[in-house]
């Protein structure tokens, strides 16, 4: 089967047929030549949309689900998710299906960044991204709370570095030397190796950074590393034909049945060779699993830094590895409640999480109409066990006095009779609090607490809504106590669209748990109007208070 790009809207896709040259020793597909794939493909999908030559800037953690075999069909799938000024997010979407059984599965989900690169002195000015779906909207809309991360990770792995620092962790007698796992591999940037525009490749880069990573971490192992993961890859400045790149791979710290091993890429044109000034272009930090025969995960050896230089790369490990595990603690489909979500770690990913859910909920299709009043209308959505609630309200004031006085949540009690008291437990930074929340008992019942993360985000355009995220989280500082029954909150919030100057639609959310049930089972089967008579005293809050600003 012939390797094909097709094109339709704005995505473009890749159908490949994986072959020998394109596999391991194992027959499964080389991580390498799939990275190459990957970047070619998003890069196609950027272009398009740009019209103009762009870059790969970064591509964000990569995990890899699936190993993809000899025989099998790789289907790639990207597309622009959003424009920021000179760069976009491109998704990229990587599934195998086996010819024989027609089973498909996903291999990878990531996401890149791509700049724009001007044409002489013409200013880019990137067209704003079609959204012709409701997956277009909900992925534009978090590729704004991905961007922050992003921004956010380099303090958020600071904070980590201080914390790690202060930890004594290398003390294994049988521990190995970082140093004896070091690989230096030198390349000579060929027309082969180059893009369409004469700079070296990103994903011939990324493939050249997984053979010397693997070779690094099987000095541990003594097996076949297999790629499980990788950690942001970041360009810091272009390759040309003719330059020699030289990359460094040493292991640096290892977890049990994971290594990670930190690449660095150096880049030299001629003159710069002689001299020996080498630039920068590229670093990135990979994570190997190994296998023995039977599939068997192997435990690779404690290993300890002798240099300074080490011990810092030791510490980053760990703090890399902390982010990672609250990504994907975070944002997996499996998610288990965290121990404590609210470490520092965690914080940039529980906040998307807590957006992300609240921006998936308000874009389900087959949400039910209930009851319509003259201002008010509330709607059901039924999916399996779980029953979620919508409540628009038609609200005479501007858009953004709504927005602040809702994002206020010691405010609440003023017109929500399920809050009895709220009080601010942390501020987190200028979009994000955490509330400690108490209800009044029902008849029979202990009074209910909560403890929520509130995040609030402006929108990046008129057309967007403002957002109110809420959900539960656990903070050790305010354990469940006997007087209460520590209630949860899956998703609620608030979406506030601006309809005029003065008047604006405000939709609250909730996605029911058990303990909320009771509160709402009267007002759903019609013996009872409490979520009307809340909305009605929610609309009577805003107004006076906005009235008066």
């Amino acid at each position: 089967m012939e390797r094909c790009v097709a094109a339709a809207g704005g995505d473009v896709g890749m159908c490949q047929a994986i072959f020998p040259a394109h596999a391991n020793h194992r027959g499964e597909l080389s991580a390498g030549q799939l990275l190459k794939w990957m970047d070619a493909t998003a890069c196609l999908a950027a272009e398009k949309h740009a019209g103009v030559s762009c870059v790969t800037a970064s591509m964000d953690d990569i995990q890899f689900e699936e190993a993809a075999r000899v025989g099998q069909v790789i289907t790639i799938k990207a597309k622009v998710n959003r424009a920021f000024n000179t760069s976009m997010e491109v998704g990229i979407k990587v599934t195998v299906q086996d010819v024989l059984t027609n089973v498909e599965k996903i291999v990878s989900v990531a996401y890149a960044t791509y700049v724009a690169k001007p044409v002489g002195a013409k200013k880019i000015e990137l067209e704003p991204v079609q959204l012709l779906s409701t997956e277009d909207h909900l992925e534009h809309t978090l590729a704004t709370e991905r961007r922050r991360i992003r921004l956010g990770y380099e303090q958020l792995f600071q904070n980590l570095m201080q914390e790690s620092n202060k930890e004594d962790t290398f003390k294994e007698e049988d521990a190995v030397s970082t140093d004896l796992t070091h690989v230096q591999s030198i390349e000579l940037v060929q027309p082969p190796h180059a893009n369409h525009h004469g700079n070296t490749f990103g994903g011939q880069i990324m493939a050249w950074m997984e053979t010397v990573a693997s070779i690094s971490a099987s000095r541990l192992c003594r097996s076949y590393p297999i790629l499980k993961s990788v950690n942001m890859f970041k360009f810091w400045g272009p390759s040309v034909v003719g330059d020699r790149l030289v990359f460094n791979a040493i292991v640096n710290n290892t977890f049990q049945n994971s290594v990670e091993v930190g690449v660095r890429v150096e880049a030299y044109n001629c003159e710069e060779w002689i001299k020996g000034q080498a630039r920068h272009i590229n670093s990135a930090f990979l994570i190997f699993n190994a296998v023995n025969d039977k599939g068997e995960l192997l435990t690779f050896p404690g290993v300890k830094p002798t240099t300074k230089d080490s011990v810092r790369r030791y510490h980053g490990a760990i703090a890399r590895r902390r982010i990672r595990l609250a990504r994907k603690c975070m944002l997996s489909a499996k998610e288990d409640k965290p121990s404590d979500p609210w470490e520092r770690s965690n914080q940039a990913y529980v906040s998307y999480s807590n957006v992300a859910a609240l921006t998936h909920l308000a874009a389900k299709q087959g949400w039910e109409i209930t009851s319509m009043l003259e201002h008010i209308k509330i709607w059901t959505h039924e999916e399996g066990d779980v029953l979620s609630l919508k409540v628009e309200m038609q609200v005479k004031i501007p858009s953004h006095l709504a927005f602040s006085l809702l994002s206020d949540f010691t405010c609440r009690q003023q017109w929500d009779k399920h809050f009895l008291t709220c009080e601010v437990l942390q501020a987190v930074n200028e979009d994000e609090n955490i509330y400690y929340v108490t209800s009044p008992p029902m008849t029979g019942h202990k009074p209910r607490d909560f403890v929520i993360l509130v995040s609030q985000r402006q929108p990046c355009k008129p057309s967007e809504p403002y957002v109110v995220a809420v959900k539960s989280v656990t903070l050790t500082s305010k354990p469940p106590s006997p007087e209460y029954c520590r209630s949860e909150i899956l998703c609620a919030g608030f979406q506030i669209y601006s309809d005029s100057d003065s008047s604006c639609t405000v939709c609250y959310f909730n996605q029911m748990t058990s303990g909320v049930m009771p509160y709402l089972a009267a007002n759903l089967t019609g013996s009872s109007n409490s979520i009307e008579d809340a909305a009605l005293e929610c609309i009577k809050f805003l107004e006076q208070k906005g009235s008066k600003c």
